[in-house]
């Protein structure tokens, strides 16, 4: 959502966010990098919950 409002790509946000945001804010940096993380590993578990939606209704007919 970002990169359509904004112009700047995911890629970009994300080196801002994991790298670049190390040198400006490191306490701020930990923060998010706890936060990607998590996304990180809780990701396949919304993709599997995401498809379950997606062909859940094909169920109901």
């Amino acid at each position: 959502m970002l990169q359509k409002n904004s112009g700047i790509s995911k890629s970009t946000v994300h080196k801002d966010v994991s790298e670049r945001l190390k040198k400006i804010n490191p306490s701020l940096a930990k923060e998010v990098r706890i936060i990607l993380d998590e996304n990180k590993a809780e990701r396949h578990i919304r993709g599997g919950m995401a498809t379950k939606l997606k062909y859940s209704h094909l169920k109901n007919n």
